[in-house]
């Protein structure tokens, strides 16, 4: 059983057994932390944050005088009226997705708030359909698995945290948004809100992208909502709306509501259950009227006060109202930076003999930066020259298998693929070990795989599309692999140890001895 899976099965042993079953260190370790996060919690009651807009430092009084009231939610009835609306149309509209499933038919709040987490994580910066099938299946290895969603690091984070569950919090789960901040490496205020609110029913807000974007069209905020002051008053709108009797529904409902109705280009305004409330839209029909000069004076429509450029929240000066874009004026979202462009050259080295056939190799990268952790083909930073490029593609593969005939090295074409702020373009070389001895032994953080192990390996989008390069030119065993061929392990039909051991993890259990599992897992 691989260290992963032992660790899996630990978690999942602890989290299964009832309560009276934890042994008496991890109660005392448990209670302790319960009077922490009750300390915690009376502690955030009495001193509410700046963003909650009840106690405000000196440097939101001054954020507070450049805001006007236009922008705000003001009285009790306008909030009651956005939950209300905003509920009623998620009880019916929700999308049927398998985290949600989880959370509301899992009765262990451990247990739902680990389901919830990790569906948190994968959703960051991941579109939904795209995740469905990941989540579903999706542990046989966390970075083998996650090889198609980006962002590797998540996955990592994710499995430091379910460690430090385990072996430091008795196998609980910290119960507020503040102490799921504090205790679990990863966990930031967003994916921290989402469990605490979604798993254990607190009343806190959350705000991601979807979520601010409802925001500033509901309070016609045109500002870019990355920025500090922006970010700030969204935290604190979201958490004046938050529904303290259904908090977890409340905050998928934004979301929901982002993703299928409010969306950034071509909203459903007609669908929207909270268009009666939305300033964006009474924007729209203002100019509307406006345009048609069919009302003498100014249409009975609210508009900010401080519309002279002086509110902080409105339009910036520089990017006024356009008519052609209706309510997708709002936000209005910073230029975003191109991505740099780099070059890399790489090299897939492969030992068509080797004992149970052909091999390449592979080197793993650091453990921090871009695809930190991830397996690659051995690469070098461009060069300007082709000859010092060939020197320097040499010495590094030198460095990982040992000699190496030169003449053989052959530049095969390039590979282009872009990360999220970088555009790598990678010059792909072949080299194939023919007739020579096959090498066994390469220093740590390299190894030798076959196809099967390659495509099944933690290796990067990238590092594919370089293999196919490979193996539409280079002559040799290699080549008469067809992409058809490949197969992720979600595709399998048995489905590998570490998969078995994180679905047994989500079903219902008879018994409680976790020496059932051990036994299984072996």
């Amino acid at each position: 059983m691989t260290p992963l899976v032992s660790r899996l099965s630990r978690l999942w042993a602890i989290m299964r057994k009832p309560r009276a079953a934890v042994g008496s260190g991890h109660r005392r370790q448990a209670a302790s932390q319960e009077r922490r996060q009750k300390h915690a919690k009376s502690n955030s009651q009495a001193k509410p944050s700046a963003c909650d807009g009840l106690a405000r430092q000196p440097e939101e009084v001054v954020l507070q005088a450049s805001v006007s009231p236009y922008h705000l939610f003001r009285d009790v009835a306008e909030v009651t009226a956005f939950r209300r609306s905003l509920l009623s149309w998620y009880d019916q509209e929700k999308r049927d997705l398998p985290w949600r499933r989880r959370a509301e038919d899992e009765v262990d709040p451990d247990r739902r708030a680990y389901a919830v987490w990790v569906s948190e994580v994968m959703l960051q910066q991941t579109q939904v359909a795209t995740v469905i099938n990941y989540y579903t299946g999706w542990m046989q290895e966390v970075n083998q698995l996650w090889a198609g969603l980006g962002y590797y690091s998540r996955g990592r984070r994710l499995q430091e945290g379910a460690r430090k569950v385990v072996e430091e919090l008795g196998g609980h789960m910290p119960r507020t948004a503040e102490t799921l901040q504090q205790l679990l490496p990863g966990v930031g205020r967003y994916t921290a809100g989402a469990i605490a609110s979604i798993a254990f029913g607190q009343a806190t807000g959350v705000v991601d992208g979807n979520v601010a974007r409802v925001l500033c069209r509901v309070r016609a905020i045109g500002a870019d909502p990355s920025s500090t002051l922006v970010s700030q008053r969204l935290w604190g709108l979201a958490q004046q709306l938050v529904d303290p009797a259904r908090p977890g529904d409340f905050n998928q409902a934004a979301m929901e509501l982002g993703a299928t109705v409010c969306t950034p280009q071509r909203p459903l305004c007609s669908r929207c259950p909270v268009q009666s409330l939305c300033r964006a839209r009474q924007r729209v029909e203002r100019e509307q009227l406006l345009a048609s000069r069919s009302l003498s004076g100014n249409p009975d429509v609210e508009e900010c006060a401080l519309n002279t450029g002086q509110c902080q929240l409105c339009l910036p000066a520089s990017e006024p109202w356009d008519q052609t874009l209706g309510v997708v004026n709002f936000p209005r979202k910073a230029s975003r930076k191109p991505p740099r462009e780099e070059s890399s050259a790489t090299c897939v080295l492969e030992q068509p003999g080797a004992l149970g056939g052909a091999q390449i190799l592979l080197v793993q990268r650091p453990n921090s930066g871009l695809l930190a952790g991830l397996w690659e083909f051995p690469s070098v930073t461009w060069e300007p020259s082709e000859q010092l490029q060939r020197k320097a593609l040499l010495q590094e593969l030198q460095r990982w298998a040992g000699p190496l005939p030169a003449t053989r090295l052959r530049h095969l074409g390039e590979v282009v693929h872009t990360f999220s702020h970088i555009k790598l373009t990678y010059q792909v070389y072949g080299l194939a070990l023919e007739g020579q001895t096959p090498v066994t032994t390469v220093p740590a953080g390299a190894r030798w795989l076959t196809q099967e192990e390659f495509h099944t390996a933690a290796v990067s989008t990238a590092m594919k599309k370089v293999f196919r390069v490979y193996q539409g030119q280079q002559p040799g065993t290699c080549k008469g692999s067809k992409r058809s061929q490949v197969s992720s392990p979600c595709s399998r039909k048995k489905p590998c140890m570490g998969q078995q051991v994180l679905d047994n993890f989500f079903r219902p259990h008879i018994t409680t001895d976790a020496s059932n599992l051990n036994s299984a897992a072996q």
